[in-house]
């Protein structure tokens, strides 16, 4: 079921209406609307559905909208908090450390800032990068920050005084995200340029080129796998300042349509899926299963013992998968047409992260039953997931 205007938020009007549509692969869309009635005394909205939905569970916060024709559920979830003064424009990408309690954030306006999660005032600017800054985490510390730019460099700043602690240089063109591996003795980025660098922090030096493909690397995703998995061995000796590469995976979601696994270690390629168009972003959803994101809405679900086929692919809508991010035991994915919604194995319904309405949400980070997402719009939203 697809959400085609913003169906939770801004019910107070009285005739406050909201397009629904429910797509099944083979048959006719149904389309219908929902329309808002005013509030209960209690102050939740009453909202009737048109012919072939029904809603139920209404909240303050979510309703439950059904199509029994397909039997099938999507639960829209409005934001719990927004914060809209922490950027002028829009936002590219986020993370929440791993205490929960700050964010950091990177903007079209050219800046990069670290914030509190709780109610995003902001601690500190984070300047240095030329042009814009495209990737931003915390480091597992949650004290330490690590941000890639346009100008080919990556930087880690502390996140107590705003302070940028070292620069990596060595890639010929912009950088557009990073990993880091295990307790962050080493980081690994993609560029435009279209390679994969391992980086030493201690010494700010490129330990070596993990990938070179000949086409920009999108985006990345490092995990252990399963060790019934050949990562094959590496050419020379790693360096004593390589640390905890070894068994570790490392995902390429590609522009050349390729969904890449390469040995962290080794160097060497494990594996190569081709898909329907650019990859966009990539995850991890355990030791076995990965995720890869299209430019044209796919979200293919592969088995790292068997590439050759997908598990399953999953097509909401056609705009661009912009984030994937694991959630317990399903995943959070964005997409260009504002849609931000979160599939899980045990749970009979998709939930719907409503409030961008048709601005494309960027960047998803979560923290414990909080979801925090990012928007052309310029607004940070957060999601509480307490009944999921």
């Amino acid at each position: 079921m697809e959400k085609k205007e913003d169906s939770v938020q801004g019910k107070q009007r009285n005739e406050e209406e909201a397009w629904l549509s429910c797509r099944s692969p083979g048959k006719s869309t149904l389309y219908g609307t929902l329309t808002s009635q005013g509030l209960s005394p209690d102050g939740i909205p009453e909202i009737v559905a048109s012919e072939g939905f029904e809603v139920s569970k209404i909240t303050k916060k979510s309703l439950l909208v059904s199509c029994p024709r397909e039997n099938t559920f999507t639960k829209f979830l409005a934001p719990y908090t927004t914060f809209s003064r922490i950027h002028q424009k829009s936002i590219t990408c986020l993370d929440i450390s791993s205490g929960g309690g700050l964010g950091v954030s990177t903007s079209a306006d050219g800046t990069m800032k670290i914030w509190q999660a709780a109610n995003g005032e902001i601690r500190r600017n984070l300047e240095g990068h030329v042009y814009d800054v495209n990737c931003c985490r915390f480091f597992p510390s949650g004290i330490v920050v690590l941000s890639g730019g346009m100008d080919a460099r990556l930087k880690i700043w502390s996140a107590e005084d705003g302070s940028c602690v070292a620069t990596f240089q060595g890639h010929k063109a912009g950088i557009l995200d990073t990993a880091i591996v295990e307790r962050g003795r080493n980081v690994v980025s993609s560029s435009r340029d279209g390679t994969a660098c391992l980086w030493d922090c201690g010494r700010s030096t490129c330990l070596g080129t993990v990938a070179d493909c000949g086409s920009p690397v999108n985006g990345i995703a490092l995990n252990e796998t399963d060790n019934s998995l050949n990562l094959g061995s590496p050419e020379n000796v790693p360096s004593e300042r390589e640390v905890g590469t070894e068994g570790k995976l490392l995902l390429l979601a590609r522009e050349d349509k390729k969904l890449q696994g390469v040995g962290l270690q080794s160097r060497q390629p494990v594996f190569l899926f081709i898909g329907s168009d650019a990859f966009n972003c990539c995850a991890f959803l355990s030791n076995v299963y990965l995720l890869g994101g299209t430019q044209d809405g796919n979200i293919y679900q592969l088995d790292v013992r068997n590439t050759k086929a997908p598990v399953r692919v999953i097509h909401r809508s056609g705009a661009p998968v912009l984030s994937l991010m694991p959630y317990k035991d399903g995943f959070v994915a964005s997409q260009g047409d504002g849609t931000c919604f979160i599939m899980q194995q045990d749970l009979d319904h998709v939930l719907e992260l409503t409030g961008p309405d048709c601005d494309p949400v960027y960047k998803v980070a979560t923290w414990g039953k909080e979801v925090y997402i990012c928007c052309r719009d310029g607004i940070v939203r957060r999601y509480q997931l307490s009944d999921l």
